[in-house]
């Protein structure tokens, strides 16, 4: 599939390093620091299995993205994917839908953020200081992505470092009180409330889309993003399991519903440890924030590129090369979610329409492969096994959708409708 115009345009500063560290910045972001009290809750002993049993099968569906970006070199990742199988109107659907999970995922992050700093100190704690530590945060992060995307790059890979290193470390301090009832806990091997807790723990491994829709910046793609999708969802997968088993076998089973990372940094290493894990925690949610900005205004460039959103988003900036008008939208919309919480009823349901793009996604392999020419089908990251991968990875989505509440389905098709009236002024400006 031939490069397009703004893949020439756009420049290919990320390598595999940098897309293996978006997609570690995708996926391990404020999750890690909140769900393994939640879900231990309901799993007990067994939630670091269960954290590895998931993350193994959710791999069937980074498989399938591993293939479809080895197809592409262009902007735009899953609208591309779905453009190419069902036309355009699905592309735009499937793109709209990740970026508005993005955004909202964004806006919470950002509060999170805020609510970990004012753990620190209380003069964090006021709404004045919360709503000037999101606001320099959103504008920061956005500023740094328009002077550049090596500059967006610089600052996931510092973060990536500050908020990985000390879970390490946590994690090696911690094994010396893991025992062999701990690594291998007895039966009953009962998981309470199994779909409503799965549903709940996949929102640690989601993400990993960001990776295709930098394509167009990304270092010979059709070959690092395989790799990147591959070694960032085994490498998220080990780090939550070790995680999450230094937490079960350091916080008394009476404990979960309230324990936190910062518990086990405190009964590790006493008020310093928590205070390091709390630093920690801002770090890996501000890697996140900077992955989420970095990739998400590009869903937006390249539908307006594709005129399913109004041209003036494809702007590039004339001297740092970056789609800026995009990441201001990002910015924009990201920063009033956060600062007026209206963002609560969009991020419920942000993991439901994330599902339904990946559905999507995964539904256009067939066509894609079929469309690819002979050089494009050789060099592709071809699975094993015909239809095997895509198909489980199909059923697991179809599952944890099933999951879902009616809440979150009525909020969705608002979202949803919301991004097709822009979609329908856009086609009608077209054809006038």
């Amino acid at each position: 599939m031939a490069e397009s115009n703004d893949a020439a345009k756009l420049k290919r500063d990320i390598g595999l390093f940098g897309a293996t560290f978006l997609a570690l910045n995708s996926m391990i972001g404020a999750g890690i620091f909140a769900l393994p009290g939640k879900i231990a809750i309901n799993a007990g002993m067994l939630s670091p299995w269960l954290f590895l049993v998931v993350g193994a099968l959710f791999i069937s569906v980074v498989l399938t993205f591993a293939e479809l970006s080895s197809y592409y070199d262009e902007t735009g990742g899953p609208v591309l994917y779905a453009t190419t199988a069902f036309g355009p109107f699905a592309g735009f659907s499937t793109g709209w839908a990740i970026y508005l999970s993005r955004t909202t995922a964004f806006a919470a992050n950002a509060n999170v953020l805020a609510t970990y700093l004012a753990s620190l100190n209380d003069f964090f704690a006021g709404d004045i200081a919360r709503g000037t530590v999101i606001s320099v945060i959103t504008i920061g992060l956005t500023w740094a992505n328009i002077i550049g995307v090596k500059d967006g790059i610089r600052t996931v890979a510092v973060l990536t470092v500050l908020k990985i290193t000390p879970l390490l470390l946590m994690v090696l301090m911690g094994l010396q009180h893991v025992t062999g009832s701990t690594l291998i806990p007895g039966a009953p091997f009962v998981v309470e409330e199994l779909g409503s807790t799965t549903l709940l723990l996949i929102y640690a491994y989601v993400g990993f889309e960001t990776l295709g829709v930098t394509a167009g910046e990304t270092s010979q793609p059709r070959k690092t993003l395989p790799r990147a999708y591959v070694s960032s969802m085994l490498g998220t997968g080990l780090l939550y399991f070790f995680v999450v088993l230094v937490f079960v076998a350091l916080i008394p089973a009476d404990n979960y519903a309230d324990a936190t990372l910062v518990d086990v940094g405190r009964s590790l290493a006493g008020p310093l440890g928590a205070v390091a894990i709390t630093l920690t925690a801002v770090f890996s949610i501000g890697g996140n924030l900077s992955s989420s900005i970095l990739a998400a205004p590009r869903i937006v460039f390249a539908m307006a590129e594709k005129r399913m959103l109004p041209g003036w988003f494809s702007h590039i900036h004339s001297k740092y090369a970056t789609p800026d008008r995009s990441i201001l939208l990002m910015g924009g919309m990201a920063l009033i979610l956060a600062l007026t919480g209206s963002f609560v009823k969009l991020a419920i349901a942000s993991s439901v329409v994330r599902l339904l793009g990946y559905i999507v996604c995964i539904a256009a392999l067939p066509t894609i492969r079929r469309k690819a020419d002979e050089a494009a089908r050789q060099k592709a990251y071809r699975l094993k096994g015909g239809y095997t991968v895509p198909i489980i990875g199909l059923g697991i989505c179809f599952w944890l959708l099933a999951q879902s509440s009616a809440e979150s389905w009525i909020a969705v098709s608002i979202l949803l409708t919301i991004g097709w009236v822009f979609y329908a002024i856009e086609n009608r400006t077209k054809s006038s």
